[in-house]
């Protein structure tokens, strides 16, 4: 008899469709949390044993010391940010001239002071921050991730390296979304707009200048989503089956972030961005919760899908509906470009198609958390097959090394392509 028949059926471990909701914009990926290919595992061993040979000369220093920097760049992805940070940081505060003339400002603060007001103008310079806070965004999460966030995720009794990239992910979702809702509903409070007042988007326009808060806000969305696209742009992780439309969303939250801002529409886009940042923050609650095992994790998953339909929907739906009726009606109706007046017949279908096209991505999510919200209530917590979740990416993982008889597993790191 074989011994295979006197073992007890494997069980397969249940998933639960609340840590599946891959959805919105809490599973972009990091660069420490992407799998280590078999080529960048092959070119950091040949590092390691070029390290280990004897130097000759200058050149095989000077050479080994490129290696070395390389390796730990390798191994530690916010390095390479963390230098250029504090290369402009370092030369722009000990300069001396900390104004709109020194070329290193465009980069360090926001631009375009109205005389000594708080209100701030726009151009091309805003263009530098963006870049710049880009690879700031860089450096925190891949910082955060390996010193922070990793150990967090062991400490809360994660194993299995899917589920602690997954919880790295999420947690750093937490602290970001955390930050920029709160902060968000914050500069709305200080304006017109509280509650979403769709009329106040209209009745000021163009609006030309900007508070500082708010054009830092601004500004850091729009250099923390352009990363965020960036990474998916480099295809660095296995796309997930909602891939398509996760950079279709993307892709107009780009384009509304820079015509909004571009054409003066930016009370209309700190809507958008609260809307979406305060419901991925309880997105990446429940997930984590879920991750954990947690008690919480049905009640935080209630409070997500209250916060998403209202958010994302309702008050999304309530900004279409006036585009369709303020639009014309509230405020300046003409284009006048000498006045930079662009509310007029060429900007509100453009306006109504961007917003309509992302809640249409939002409406294809919707009905997945809907989803999963009615297995969760009539069926209890299944598993969700939409999505490739931590458990079918271990049980790949092991049937790939079954077949091949050995292979490495994923070590967590960044896929590289090396020379």
């Amino acid at each position: 008899m074989s011994s295979n028949r006197l073992q007890p059926p494997v069980r397969q471990r249940r998933t639960s469709s609340v840590g599946a909701i891959n959805l919105g914009d809490t599973k972009v990926p990091g660069l420490s949390t992407m799998k280590e290919s078999q080529e960048s595992k092959t070119a950091a061993q040949a590092r390691m044993r070029a390290l280990s040979e004897s130097s000759k000369g200058d050149a095989d220093l000077l050479w080994k010391f490129m290696l070395t920097y390389r390796e730990m760049s390798y191994r530690h992805t916010w390095l390479t940010p963390l230098i250029l940070l504090l290369v402009v940081y370092g030369a722009y505060f000990t300069s001396g001239n900390l104004t709109e003339s020194n070329p290193l400002h465009a980069f360090v603060a926001i631009s375009y002071q109205v005389g000594d007001t708080d209100e701030y103008g726009k151009g091309i310079r805003d263009l530098c921050f963006v870049f710049f806070y880009m690879i700031f965004f860089t450096f925190l999460r891949e910082f955060l991730m390996e010193v922070a966030l990793r150990p967090l995720a062991i400490s809360l009794g994660m194993t299995g390296k899917q589920k602690i990239k997954r919880v790295m992910e999420q947690t750093y979702s937490i602290i970001y979304y955390g930050i920029s809702g709160p902060f968000g509903l914050y500069i709305m409070y200080q304006t017109d707009l509280w509650l979403f007042a769709t009329s106040s988007m209209y009745a000021t326009y163009p609006d030309l200048t900007n508070p500082f808060l708010y054009k830092v806000f601004y500004l850091g969305q729009a250099a923390f989503w352009t990363q965020q696209a960036c990474v998916l742009a480099l295809l660095l992780e296995k796309p997930r089956k909602d891939f398509k439309e996760l950079v279709f969303h993307h892709i107009i939250t780009l384009a509304l972030i820079w015509l909004s801002y571009v054409f003066h529409f930016t009370k209309m886009g700190l809507a958008v961005y609260i809307t979406m940042d305060v419901s991925d923050l309880f997105l990446s609650l429940s997930k984590t919760f879920n991750y954990m095992d947690s008690v919480l994790t049905p009640p935080f998953f209630f409070l997500f899908v209250a916060s998403w339909t209202y958010l994302r929907h309702y008050v999304n739906i309530k900004i279409l509906w006036s585009v369709l009726t303020e639009f014309r009606t509230v405020g300046n109706y003409t284009l006048n470009f000498a006045t930079q007046q662009y509310k007029c017949w060429i900007a509100l279908p453009i306006v109504f198609t961007l917003i309509f096209a992302l809640q249409m991505v939002n409406l294809y999510w919707l009905f997945l958390i809907l989803r999963i919200l009615y297995r969760l209530i009539f069926k209890g917590i299944q598993k969700d097959d939409r999505s490739d979740t931590e458990s079918d990416e271990e049980q790949e993982t092991s049937g790939n090394s079954v077949a091949a008889g050995k292979k490495d597993a994923p070590s967590g790191k960044a896929t590289k392509k090396e020379d």
